[in-house]
């Protein structure tokens, strides 16, 4: 599983709309509207790289209201809940 880590920048007034709208992307588990330079951060988990792209390049930045966004991919996660096991029985 790849983890990719989205921050998105959008149009002030159409923040929530948005936020909606990534977080209905298939690829896409969760989307957080956050204080500071950014306003939104996606969490993308999908099974390849390959993939990562087609969320992000070809979903996440087609979004109107989209301005920009900076990908980081995770390399290891750390974390006391699996989330892999969690992700692959279909839990929420």
């Amino acid at each position: 599983m790849i983890t990719a880590i989205v921050f998105i920048n959008a149009e002030v007034s159409q923040i929530p709309e948005v936020a909606e709208a990534v977080a209905a992307i298939d690829g896409v588990s969760e989307v957080y509207s956050v204080t500071g330079q950014i306003d939104l951060i996606a969490l993308v988990r999908v099974h390849a790289h390959e993939d990562v792209a087609a969320v992000v390049a070809d979903k996440v930045n087609k979004v109107p209201g989209v301005l920009e966004t900076e990908t980081h991919i995770a390399f290891r996660t750390y974390s006391q809940v699996d989330l892999e096991a969690a992700f692959s029985i279909g839990l929420d």
